[in-house]
């Protein structure tokens, strides 16, 4: 039963927490939008919880973006080198970001602990501002994992001669 939770959560984690704060964004935005233009009435958190939903919406989605291989990438490399030698190029590329993300999760910590500290609260809201700050690490925490994944993922098909994972298409 654990086993099988874990699986779906590896398997669609971040689609469920994409869908959650994508519905956020919209509802919050379509409600604020009612609300202004026929009741002449906008409220402060509105425009608050839309931005930081939108913040862990992007976040999670890089993480996203990792785990299926649909960032941005240079293809017309892996048209110069044979196929055998593709999985050392997303090698190659699984470290470098693996190194950014390292580095880029030690200094999100930084503002979330200074946040703390200091008890900085948002505007509208009036929660300590470091309950959404935590997307920044959170999301290079879940890219770290899903870059570990593929890098295993990638030594293994090498191993057993299967092509590499390149990731889904654009329209796939």
């Amino acid at each position: 039963m654990t086993r099988a939770i874990l699986r779906n959560i590896d398997k669609n984690g971040e689609r469920y927490l994409l869908l959650v704060f994508y519905t956020l964004v919209v509802a919050v935005i379509g409600v604020e939008v009612f609300r202004r233009f026929v009741l002449s009435f906008s409220s402060v958190w509105g425009e608050e919880v839309a931005r930081f939903a939108f913040i862990y919406l992007t976040w999670v989605g890089a993480s996203a973006g990792v785990k299926n291989r649909s960032h941005i990438r240079i293809d017309v490399i892996y048209g110069w080198v044979p196929e055998r030698h593709h999985v050392w190029l997303y090698v190659l590329a699984d470290v470098a970001t693996m190194i950014f993300a390292v580095i880029a999760l030690y200094y999100s910590l930084i503002p979330i602990l200074t946040s703390i500290n200091f008890d900085n609260v948002t505007d509208g809201l009036r929660i300590n501002r470091s309950f959404f700050l935590v997307a920044v690490p959170l999301g290079f925490t879940m890219t770290i994992v899903r870059v570990v994944q593929n890098l295993v993922r990638d030594v293994r098909d090498h191993r057993a001669g299967r092509p590499v994972y390149r990731g889904k298409k654009l329209f796939e």
